[in-house]
């Protein structure tokens, strides 16, 4: 095997492989690094109060020297949300980003009061060059304008990565552009790097222009008031329903921070047209039901959104009536399917007609390609080499197997995980040691301070709660001062458990004085407490809560 340099073209992720989110790749020529997005993931269930996770940024630290440029593919939180937190480490000479990205971009930096000068706004035309690398882009449609994919020529080879994409031949924006990528693809490719979201998905995705039909149908024969939750960064999905709105004289009021800043900046961008139609939410209340559209956030179930607020009967400003319909214009995101189940009961128990998207009624399309179109950029670029990314292992695999489908070999396909090194020496691809990679937790204003051992405890104090031991010891005389004081959260209800909480309190003070005997070290009489405390609760409950014990030294007054 050959032993590679820094001759070589090095490719790799910090996130977005075996992942839907936290999108982040970078190629290094010599001392030269690229980085493409820079994105966020939002946590599960299984990480309570952590806020986003994003990429390790460690390597990036370790060569921020060679660092040259970070280039955005298009506006969506899981290409551009982790910028900030980047530029809180790492030193960026430069962002290129698309127009409609950079004013989200810019809204990032004024929300972190981020002093930040070198955004610079590219669009299919712009070419930019390095010592040893160069990039150029290309149309893609995705459901946010402005949307591209990048081409990076490097000494040993051309490599491309397509952001999000899908072949849409009736799109509410600008087509794609084929014909370049076309001609990019007989230049001479050796690496793509594509989308895999839907590669599990068989056929083509439904076009943007079907949304459109399905959503003007129900405007034109609804006369209620209509609330419309969809994703706030879907902005074609935005322009269309305002569009829609101006035809049926609705007016919009707006509900969601999220929504309220992508209008504004479509706005001024003029991606969305019609200002006149927005209006307040007090305005809205006092309109007829049939002039009334509300856009509003929490078409996944998010417990704090507006949709959640309007479905509970919680929200100030806007309360659901009888004849109200709902149109969920989205898909559930992996793992939101229950949260969103939960929302649409609440909203027929309270008699509104809800409408999602089903086989009778394309209220919303994926902004990701189908297998056929995964096909189609395959057969357009003509690589030499494939690495499926953005998306979870069984989605990188069967985009794999498109490729081998599409007469691609099989040892020319590389199924990679975050971290994992490509080596391109010369148009030929090699394997190489990896680099380090992973999830850095972000909570509140600490970054990467919440470890594995903190999560742990998180995750025991939320499904077995806390037990807190309080002992008070005469340090001098080697005994307790008082019986243990035991007290619980999350644990158990103490008014209906009193006999087991004297049966800790037993226990603790057995403990404590079998200890004095020893020794009067505090750090041993908390591990004794911990160690024998776990097993009579779990012998007793079956449960293993965060056992805290606290030790005072005090004085015995006689």
């Amino acid at each position: 095997m050959r032993i590679t340099n820094d001759s070589d073209t090095k490719i790799f992720a910090l996130g977005g492989l075996g992942e839907v989110g936290k999108n982040m790749y970078c190629v290094m020529t010599g001392d030269e690094i690229i980085i493409t997005d820079v994105g966020i993931t939002f946590p599960s269930d299984e990480l309570p109060g952590i806020d986003y996770i994003i990429p390790d940024f460690t390597f990036l630290k370790k060569n921020e020297s060679k660092i040259k440029a970070l280039f955005i593919t298009h506006g969506h939180e899981d290409h551009i949300g982790g910028i900030p937190f980047l530029l809180q480490s790492v030193n960026i000479p430069a962002i290129y980003s698309p127009n409609q990205a950079a004013g989200l971009i810019r809204k990032k930096f004024e929300d972190r009061n981020i002093d930040y000068k070198n955004l610079f706004i590219y669009d299919e035309d712009t070419k930019v060059k390095f010592k040893t690398m160069s990039v150029e882009f290309f149309r893609t449609t995705h459901s946010i304008p402005d949307s591209h994919g990048i081409v990076i020529h490097t000494p040993n080879g051309t490599i491309v990565t397509t952001g999000d994409f899908k072949f849409d031949l009736t799109p509410i924006g600008p087509m794609a552009n084929l014909h370049k990528m076309a001609k990019i693809g007989s230049d001479g490719v050796a690496l793509l790097l594509s989308d895999s979201t839907n590669a599990l998905n068989e056929g083509m995705s439904t076009s943007e222009s079907k949304v459109d039909e399905a959503l003007s149908h129900i405007f034109s024969q609804c006369n209620s008031r209509i609330i419309i939750a969809t994703f706030a960064s879907n902005i074609y999905r935005l322009k269309h329903i305002v569009d829609t709105c101006k035809r049926n004289n609705r007016k919009i009021a707006i509900f969601g921070r999220s929504m309220e800043n992508n209008i504004e900046i479509s706005l001024n961008a003029g991606y969305i047209g019609h200002k006149d139609i927005f209006v307040s939410p007090q305005d809205a209340n006092n309109l007829p039901p049939n002039e009334v559209c509300l856009l509003c956030t929490g078409s996944q179930g998010e417990p704090l959104a507006a949709l959640s607020r309007i479905a509970n009967g919680s929200h100030k400003q806007i309360k659901l009536q009888d004849d109200d319909i709902v149109i969920f214009s989205s898909s559930a995101i992996p793992g939101n399917a229950l949260s969103i189940s939960k929302i649409i009961n609440k909203l027929y128990l309270q008699g509104v007609r809800v409408y999602t998207n089903t086989l009778l009624s394309d209220v919303h399309t994926s902004g990701h390609g189908n297998q056929e179109e995964l096909k189609l950029m395959l057969r357009l670029i003509k690589p030499k080499y494939f690495m499926p990314f953005h998306g979870e292992y069984r989605m990188l695999k069967s985009h794999a197997d498109l490729a081998i489908l599409c007469g691609m070999p099989k040892e020319n396909t590389f199924i990679l995980e975050n971290g994992d090194v490509l080596s391109l020496y010369k148009g030929v691809i090699t394997r190489d040691k990896s680099i380090q990679a992973g999830d850095v937790y972000v909570d509140g204003n600490r970054i990467g301070e919440i470890g594995n051992t903190v999560m742990r405890e998180r995750k025991i104090m939320s499904s077995d709660g806390i037990v807190i031991v309080i002992a008070n010891i005469d340090t001098q005389k080697k005994e307790l001062v008082m019986h243990p004081n035991v007290t619980t959260r999350g644990f158990v209800l103490i008014q209906e458990n009193v006999e087991l909480l004297k049966g800790l309190e037993k226990e603790a003070e057995n403990i404590v004085n079998n200890r004095l005997k020893i020794n009067c070290v505090f750090s041993d009489i908390k591990n004794e407490l911990i160690n024998s405390l776990s097993t009579f609760i779990y012998e007793k409950t079956g449960r293993y809560p965060i056992i805290q014990p606290i030790i005072n030294d005090v004085k015995k007054t006689s």
